[in-house]
């Protein structure tokens, strides 16, 4: 799996909490590496497959408000290009989300 997407649900959360510091987002590299971010927590994922995977899963590790935090998690890109899947915090929360495809505009100002 590769790409960038935009985390445009998360029913765990209140509704402005994800994109609390930034547009909430999970990115993966193609060969096992990404990031994602909502609300206070930053993270680098590992193990996430390679560009060609339909699912992956993955361990993550980074900051939530500021405090260290690790987890797994996993994702299924969907029929329309979407993504649903899943971030766990080691000994803590479950955060479900759903993701679309994260358009740029390649416009310049």
């Amino acid at each position: 799996m590769k790409g960038k997407w935009r985390i445009v649900e998360m029913p765990d959360y209140e509704s402005g909490y994800p994109d609390m510091m930034e547009p909430a987002y999970i990115l993966f590299d193609g060969e096992g590496g990404g990031e994602f971010a909502f609300g206070c927590v930053t993270d680098a994922i590992c193990g996430a497959g390679d560009a060609n995977a339909l699912a992956v899963d993955f361990t993550w590790n980074g900051n939530d408000e500021m405090d260290e935090a690790s987890g797994d998690g996993s994702a299924e890109l969907q029929s329309d290009g979407s993504i649903t899947g899943q971030i766990c915090f080691h000994r803590g929360d479950e955060a479900n989300f759903a993701a679309r495809p994260w358009i740029t505009s390649s416009t310049a100002c």
